[in-house]
């Protein structure tokens, strides 16, 4: 793997993180105010907002993190396939 592909992996795999990470403070119910947390809403919020936006109503359960991990994977692949082409 390429210098290029391996930070492109890294960077995929940490917004992956992210998300996961956002997740997990929803459930601990830590204040969205505190520094740390409001700087996960403002990275991961530009991919979860439009996918929450296209879905409809599903009670309290946000689907939006897991179908946009799903779709990082994917995206994950082609850019990957795409670079090892180069």
């Amino acid at each position: 793997m390429t210098g290029l592909a391996q930070l492109v992996d890294l960077l995929f795999t940490l917004y992956t993180f992210l998300i996961i990470a956002r997740v997990f403070l929803s459930w601990a119910r830590i204040s969205p105010y505190h520094p740390v947390a409001e700087w996960i809403y403002r990275l991961t919020e530009p991919v979860l907002g439009p996918i929450r936006n296209m879905m409809p109503q599903t009670g309290v359960f946000d689907w939006s993190p897991m179908i946009a991990m799903f779709a990082l994977i994917i995206l994950r692949q082609i850019v990957l396939m795409f670079l090892s082409s180069l």
